[in-house]
């Protein structure tokens, strides 16, 4: 039976772990510009492109081929020519979303350990971060290592090895299906969050998120009870 979790549920954990595009930062704007640019280069049409925030939350270079179809060398392809470019971007690229500095800040001062689990690379993880100058607000900082395979239930699995804790100890905090059932899969209650115009409702719930909130303020209500 799959369990569903209460907010008194997920306010008693002790470990909050973010999901970092679309729910930390509001980096859509920059993913979505740069992908355009690069998948038109690549001989993609206008038409064939739709709703290019769909790579938002896979994994790169599969979210290529998970989204467009292409192959694994012409996803890694596009995954070069586009880090070519969004490498060389700062703070423009992914400002946090208001309020999320300070309801980190009350998250610590409750006692609670607070840690990112993100498929963006380490690398541009940190310096985002770094950027965004929060990074003194994380307990542990867990992105994608190499280009492999691992999945968002991996990363989550890792940060909880990171710490020694259990699934019990802890909730996830994501914007797109992947964070929900990485969560799931993991036996980790998930908090869906909308405010970053990524994944919607009906992605998330479906995904099993257990609480779907709109706001940083309702999110706050959320973790903190």
């Amino acid at each position: 039976m799959i369990r569903t979790y209460s907010k008194a549920d997920v306010a008693a954990r002790r470990l909050a772990i973010f999901d970092f595009d679309g729910t930390l930062a509001d980096t859509k704007t920059k993913i979505v510009e740069t992908a355009t640019k690069v998948l038109l280069g690549f001989g993609l049409t206008q038409d064939q492109l739709g709703d290019v925030g769909r790579i938002i939350g896979p994994p790169f270079p599969s979210a290529f081929s998970e989204v467009y179809g292409l192959s694994a060398e012409d996803a890694a392809e596009v995954t070069r020519r586009y880090r070519a470019i969004y490498h060389n971007y700062g703070l423009e690229a992914w400002p946090s979303f208001p309020g999320i500095p300070e309801l980190l800040g009350r998250l610590r001062a409750a006692g609670k350990l607070v840690a990112v689990a993100s498929s963006k690379r380490q690398t541009v993880l940190q310096k985002a971060l770094d950027d965004e100058g929060v990074t003194d607000l994380f307990d542990y900082v867990r992105g994608k290592q190499v280009d492999d395979a691992t999945t968002k239930a991996q990363t989550i699995a890792a940060v909880l090895d990171h710490f020694g804790l259990t699934a019990g100890d802890a909730v996830m905090v994501g914007d797109r299906s992947h964070d929900a059932l990485g969560a799931r899969e993991c036996g980790v209650p998930c908090v869906g969050v909308t405010y970053g115009g990524t994944g919607d409702v009906a992605e998330l719930s479906g995904a099993g998120a257990d609480i779907v909130v709109d706001s940083v303020e309702e999110l706050g209500r959320v973790l903190l009870g």
